[in-house]
């Protein structure tokens, strides 16, 4: 056990993902805003989360979301002012709470005065604040780089006759950060929000930030097939993952640095051993480049074993380990597993040693929510049709209540809710001492009371068929975790020698303060944790 006494706030606690569009309206117009998410604090803090990361909600003119930023350093009238910002900035904080904002350095929206400004002329000051190459010869594009969001990601301006770079849409052109006026630009900003008092940041697509010099052509990808994305027919081996974007986030680490306790998140969809380089040479990059695993991997224990076994062997000494669940990009974890196996899932979630991440309405059991065709807002969907790669489904909106909108609105939703709304709600399940969201509440409690649940070593327990268990410990307590991934019974033999404990805490509630020891049969869907006798 690691025997330092203090941690910091984001190694100790639970980061809460709010997807501001869908969390709570209060005005009225369909659309969630800051107002709405300080009205539903006190219900964060009896949820046990100390981390609110909040998705974009600068000014945008919405190509994406708000992932497409006309200016970084206000607020989508949408969703807000700045008044609004600095109330609920203040209520975080009244209520021992930390604010994490998403910060999106990769591309800015085209109407962001700076793009306007690059675009009007080749000898525009700012031109090369953008990525702009000339055609070929023959007129194409500069060479075969694609956009996530389907197509060439190369754009011609036919004012200037050159063309433009987008990892996204063709409305979010991509900054130039090998130009130091861009890291001086982009570094003000963050430093904007700082200086107001914000305690971290989540860097969207940190591993995208530079480009290949050479601009060369990435390869094909010898897997592709065509269920994939059409992203997905080259590897971006020249597009993403260059060595310059560590010095990037080494420069973005030490403006943090200078604010007490903030931290820097990183957005990096990348192998194990690629991922652990963006904590930087001397752990100066990011303190927490999100993993993924649990969101990406199929739900199998061996699978998930050999993955959290890996991860913790590529740690660099005295990194500290993170998990994420679910996202705003990504189906959520009831949708993916079932609703019995999302409550497994929870425990692996807070019971792994690092930093949880959690995605809103999880904890009340929300699932994908079917979007029509014509219904669909996601460029992802509208771009690219048919392929099922739309995030509208795990983007719907919060469920409070059983009136008319789940209690999210009086007007028109922007999104459409799940039809089974009037069950699953914070208010029905608050109510259910039997609900995923008293699940949730009681499984927090128990992790922040516990320090070797929070910020104690882990060590594996081998185990077979569809089980998976490991040990947590801390200087004055061990607990044993053993969860049933599958819906078949197992037995399970721990080789631990002569162990016997007592169930604190169960999906078969009624497990919970028994002694048990040596072998166990575990039945579908069951997770235990144990607190082991010392």
């Amino acid at each position: 056990m690691n025997r330092k006494d203090t941690y910091l706030w984001w190694q100790k606690e639970i980061i809460y993902q709010i997807y501001p569009r869908s969390f709570y309206d209060s005005s009225g117009n369909g659309t969630g805003d800051l107002n709405g998410i300080l009205q539903k604090l006190d219900y964060l803090e009896e949820l046990g989360v100390k981390g609110i990361w909040i998705s974009p909600f600068f000014p945008s003119p919405m190509a994406d979301f708000g992932y497409d930023v006309s200016d970084y350093t206000g607020i989508h009238p949408l969703i807000g002012n700045m008044d609004d910002f600095d109330r609920l900035l203040e209520g975080i904080h009244k209520r021992g709470m930390k604010m994490i904002l998403d910060f999106v350095p990769n591309h800015s929206s085209d109407e962001h005065p700076w793009f306007q400004e690059s675009k009007s002329s080749r000898d525009n000051p700012k031109r090369d604040w953008y990525v702009w190459k000339d055609p070929k010869p023959d007129g194409s594009e500069p060479n075969n780089w694609l956009s996530e969001f389907g197509g060439s990601a190369w754009t011609l301006d036919e004012n200037t006759g050159q063309y433009y770079l987008h990892t996204y849409l063709d409305k979010q052109p991509d900054l130039n950060w090998r130009n130091p006026e861009v890291h001086e630009a982009m570094l003000n900003c963050m430093r904007f929000w700082l200086d107001k008092g914000v305690d971290g940041f989540r860097v969207d697509v940190m591993w995208q930030m530079i480009k290949d010099k050479q601009f060369r052509d990435n390869p094909p990808n010898p897997d592709y097939t065509e269920d994939m994305s059409p992203y997905d027919k080259l590897l971006p081996v020249y597009s993403s993952d260059q060595p310059e974007v560590h010095d990037v986030v080494r420069e973005m680490r030490k403006l943090t640095d200078q604010y007490p306790e903030t931290v820097l998140i990183g957005e990096i969809y990348l192998p194990i051993q690629d991922l652990v380089t963006y904590y930087g040479h001397d752990l100066q990059g990011a303190q927490l480049p999100f993993n993924f695993q649990l969101v990406e991997l199929p739900w199998e224990a061996r699978r998930i074993e050999a993955a959290i076994n890996e991860y913790e062997a590529s740690l660099p000494s005295e990194g500290w380990p993170n998990w994420v669940l679910g996202n705003h990009d990504k189906s959520r974890i009831a949708s993916r597993v079932g609703p019995q196996q999302a409550r497994i899932a929870a425990m692996l979630l807070l019971t792994l040693k690092g930093t949880p991440t959690m995605y809103y309405g999880d904890e009340i059991g929300m699932t994908d929510v079917h979007i029509p065709v014509e219904m669909a807002n996601d460029p992802r969907e509208t771009k690219v049709p048919g392929k099922g790669l739309g995030r509208d489904p795990e983007r719907t909106p919060m469920q409070w209540d059983s009136s008319e909108n789940a209690g999210f609105t009086n007007g028109k939703p922007w999104l459409p809710l799940m039809e089974n709304y009037k069950k699953f709600n914070v208010a029905s399940e608050s109510k259910d001492q039997d609900s995923m969201l008293n699940f949730y509440r009681r499984l927090i409690k128990l992790r922040a009371s516990e320090k070797a649940l929070s910020v104690g070593d882990f060590y594996p327990v081998p185990a077979e068929g569809n089980v998976l268990a490991y040990r947590r410990e801390g200087p004055k307590k061990a607990f044993l975790i053993i969860l049933n991934l599958g819906d078949q019974k197992e037995q399970v033999d721990p080789e631990l020698p002569q162990w016997k404990g007592t169930v604190r805490f169960s999906t078969h509630s009624e497990k919970e303060g028994k002694e048990i020891k040596g072998s166990l049969i575990l039945q579908p869907d069951e997770g235990l944790l144990i607190e082991l006798k010392q």
